[in-house]
């Protein structure tokens, strides 16, 4: 799982967000240890540390002492908004941009983004896939 297409301490990073958002990570559950990551993937400790530390300086992580790292109350919803402010940063903005310039008005783009459809309803609790 781990590659070159980015530092590493990135990759374990956006690896315990991924098992958190999907739950694999509960809130108040325990995280591998830095030497469990270091063993596993190979690493130096220091670097899976580093991307360890990432997430407790942004909230989701917490450290007890003397016992580990573990998932902060309320860590899935704080990426649910970051994936979702991200998406709209990488996807719709982009998208908003395009359609202006090819003259594609609200309406015309919502009838394409509905063309597409894999998704068939969203609402407050999320999407429903076909």
């Amino acid at each position: 799982m781990i590659d070159d297409s980015k530092p590493i301490f990135i990759q374990i990073a956006e690896l315990i967000e991924n098992d958190i958002f999907s739950g694999v990570l509960a809130e108040e559950g325990q995280v591998p240890s830095t030497n469990e990551f270091a063993a596993f993937y190979r690493i130096n400790p220091a670097t899976a540390a580093k991307g360890i530390n990432k997430l407790v300086e942004e909230g989701l992580l917490y450290k007890k002492r003397g016992i580990g790292m573990f998932v902060a109350q309320g860590a899935p919803e704080r990426l649910r908004q970051k994936r979702r402010q991200k998406f709209n940063d990488q996807y719709v903005q982009p998208l908003a941009t395009e359609a202006g310039k090819l003259g594609i008005g609200v309406e015309e783009l919502m009838d394409m983004i509905k063309s597409a459809q894999p998704i068939i309803d969203v609402g407050p609790g999320g999407s429903r896939h076909v």
